[in-house]
C-alpha cells in the first residue's frame, strides 16, 4: 500500500502551495520507488525478468539520472555529478532487452546516486521561484520529474507482475462492492466539447493545447468490460474465429498461440490467473486486465460494438452538460480521493465493476479513472497546434499509426500522472501493461 501524490490545483499560483505540492509529489514517488526496489533481494533487482522490461536496478538509476539532468542541470545549472553514466540510462540509446548487458550501477550504488540527486533537487526546489522560464513556470519541471518517476514506478510494478517467485508485494483488496445493476451503457450527447488542456500547469506536451472537437452522439459502456464478459467471448470461440480480428491481430495471436488474457490458465472448468506471485481464481466481476489492443478490438466486434475513439472517451470522462464545460476529472475539478478512484498502488488489482459511485461522470459513466488503462480505437497523434516541450522524445517521436492510445489510468497509476486529459500509448500487441477496455456504439446502431 502506498500514499498518493496530491494533484495540482490549477487555480493556485501561490509559490508556497506549489512548493508544498512539488515536495509532496516527489516524496511520495520516492517512497514508492523505495518500496518497489527494497521488497526483493539484489539478484532480483539486477535480473531481467522479461525481455520486455528493464532490470529494476536500471529503472532506479534512470529515475535519478533524469532528475539530475532536468532539476540540477537544466533548472539550476549545476555541473553533472556523473556524466559518464548518461548514455547508460538513455532509454532511446539502449533497448530494454539489451540493458542487462550494460555496466549498470550496482543496487547500493544506484540507491546512493538517486538519494544524492534527490537531496540536491530538494535544495533547488526550496529556493525555486516558479517564474522566469517555461520549464520553471508553476513548478513544471518538478511536476514533470514526479510524473516521470511515478511512470517508472508503474513500469517496475509491471516487472514485479512478470517476475517469477514468491509474493514480494502486498496491499489490501478494494472494498467489496455489490453487483452493479445500473444501465449497461450511457448515451453521450452529440455536439462540441473542449478536448485537451492549456491551463493544467503540469500537463505534458501531448495533452496540449485545448481545442474544440465536434462529436456525434454515441453510447459507451457504463463500466469497463469484466472478466466474466470476456470469458463469454473465449467460450464462444472468439480466439478461433478470424471474423472478429483485424488482419494483423489475427496473424499475431495465431503466430504466438494466444487464446486468453496474459497470466490466465484454465484449470478444469474454471480460469485461474497469476497476480504478483499468487495464483487465484479469476474474479468474474472485475475489469478484464492484461489484454492487448487486438484482443479488445476483437471482443468489441464480437459483441456487435467497437472501441471508443480517444475523443469519445475524453468527452465521456470530462464533459459536464449542465455547465457545457470540460472538467479535470469525471467527478469535477477536485483532486482524486480514495472515494473517487482506484489509484496509486493502494490496491494491487482493479476494483469490481461499478465501484466508486462518487467518481462517476455527470452522464453516469463509472471507473473512467483508475482500475485499468482503457484501449481506444485511436492512433497516437498530435493535437492541432502541438509543440514539443521540453524534448521531442517524450511524445513527438511516438506519433503515428504504430501506437494506440490508452486512457484513464490503472490501479498502478499515481494521481500526479493521471487526469482527464492524460494520454498513454503503446503498441497494439502489448499485454503486460495494466490494460483493459470498454466498448461503444454509434447512436443509430
Amino acid at each position: 500500500m502506498t500514499e498518493t501524490s496530491p494533484a495540482v490545483d490549477t487555480g493556485s499560483a501561490d509559490p508556497e502551495v506549489l512548493r508544498e505540492r512539488a515536495v509532496a509529489s516527489l516524496v511520495v514517488a520516492r517512497d514508492r520507488t523505495t518500496l518497489l526496489t527494497s521488497c526483493v533481494e539484489d539478484p532480483d533487482l539486477t535480473a531481467q525478468h522479461s525481455p520486455l522490461m528493464s532490470p529494476l536496478v536500471w529503472d532506479l538509476a534512470h529515475i535519478g539520472n533524469q532528475e539530475e539532468q532536468w532539476l540540477l542541470r537544466a533548472v539550476d545549472g549545476q555541473e553533472a555529478i556523473r556524466p559518464e553514466i548518461d548514455s547508460l540510462y538513455d532509454a532511446f540509446e539502449h533497448p530494454r532487452a539489451d540493458r542487462p548487458k550494460l555496466p549498470l550501477l550496482a543496487p547500493a550504488e544506484a540507491r546512493g546516486y538517486a538519494a544524492d540527486v534527490r537531496g540536491r533537487a530538494l535544495d533547488v526546489l526550496e529556493k525555486a521561484s516558479f517564474h522566469g522560464t517555461r520549464l520553471t513556470e508553476a513548478g513544471f519541471a518538478f511536476g514533470m520529474i514526479a510524473q516521470h518517476e511515478q511512470q517508472h514506478d508503474e513500469t517496475m510494478l509491471i516487472t514485479h507482475q512478470l517476475r517469477r517467485g514468491p509474493q514480494a508485494l502486498t496491499a489490501p483488496d478494494p472494498e467489496p462492492a455489490p453487483l452493479f445493476t445500473g444501465p449497461s451503457e450511457v448515451l453521450v450527447p452529440g455536439g462540441p466539447f473542449t478536448m485537451g488542456t492549456s491551463g493544467e500547469p503540469w500537463a505534458l506536451d501531448n495533452e496540449r493545447p485545448a481545442h474544440r472537437r465536434e462529436v456525434p452522439a454515441f453510447w459507451i459502456d457504463t463500466t469497463p468490460v469484466t472478466n466474466g464478459a470476456y470469458q463469454a467471448f473465449i467460450e464462444d470461440g472468439g480466439y478461433d474465429d478470424p471474423r472478429w480480428w483485424a488482419p494483423d491481430g489475427w496473424a499475431h495471436i495465431r503466430r504466438n498461440s494466444i487464446a486468453h488474457p496474459l497470466f490466465w490458465r484454465r484449470d478444469g472448468s474454471q480460469w485461474l490467473r497469476r497476480r504478483f506471485g499468487v495464483t487465484e481464481v479469476v474474479p468474474r466481476n472485475e475489469p478484464v486486465l492484461h489484454v492487448c489492443w487486438y484482443e479488445a478490438d476483437a471482443y468489441a466486434r464480437w459483441a456487435g460494438r467497437r472501441l471508443p475513439t480517444e475523443t469519445e472517451w475524453e468527452k465521456a470522462a470530462r464533459y459536464d452538460p449542465a455547465g457545457d464545460r470540460s472538467m479535470r476529472y469525471p467527478w469535477g475539478d477536485t483532486d482524486p480521493g480514495p472515494e473517487h478512484a482506484n489509484l496509486g498502488q493502494r490496491h494491487l488489482r482493479p476494483a469490481p465493476a461499478g465501484s466508486y459511485p462518487a467518481g462517476e461522470s455527470p452522464l453516469g459513466v463509472r471507473q473512467l479513472i483508475g482500475d485499468v488503462w482503457e484501449w481506444t480505437a485511436s492512433d497516437f497523434l498530435p493535437y492541432p497546434g502541438f509543440r514539443a516541450f521540453p524534448y521531442k522524445e517524450y511524445s513527438e517521436v511516438f506519433f503515428g499509426s504504430d501506437h494506440k492510445v490508452l486512457r484513464g489510468g490503472s490501479f498502478a497509476v499515481d494521481p500526479v500522472a493521471c487526469r482527464g486529459t492524460f494520454r498513454n500509448w503503446d503498441y497494439p500487441i502489448r499485454r503486460q501493461i495494466f490494460s483493459g477496455f470498454r466498448t461503444a456504439r454509434s447512436e443509430d446502431l
